[in-house]
């Protein structure tokens, strides 16, 4: 699949809440702003969310933030009415792991 298809795609995920896994299993939240051909992406009001066993949803507020593209595992639309209606303090689940090849 060609770079232009996947800029293509992501440009339909602009101004909007996106769920961003990275190759080192971070969870990243924000509204993109900006990608290039590369996948780089540039989010605005993100977070980092670093899930626990032990407790709940660690929340890090991160503002204006850059993932390399070539860091970037998986790319999703938020759907903020129901991310809105989950207390993260309850949400106990495994860290993401790393990509392994």
């Amino acid at each position: 699949i060609s770079d232009s298809f996947h800029l293509l795609k992501m440009e339909g995920f602009l101004k909007k809440r996106v769920a961003v896994i990275t190759q080192d299993g971070k969870f990243l939240v924000g509204t993109l702003r900006g990608t290039d051909q590369s996948i780089n992406l540039i989010l605005q009001d993100c977070e980092d969310r670093v899930f626990s066993l032990q407790s709940g949803v660690e929340v890090n507020e991160l503002g204006l933030y850059m993932v390399r593209g070539d860091n970037v595992a998986s790319v999703c639309e938020l759907d903020e009415d129901h991310d809105d209606s989950i207390d993260l303090a309850e949400v106990k689940a495994a860290p993401i792991g790393k990509v392994v090849y």
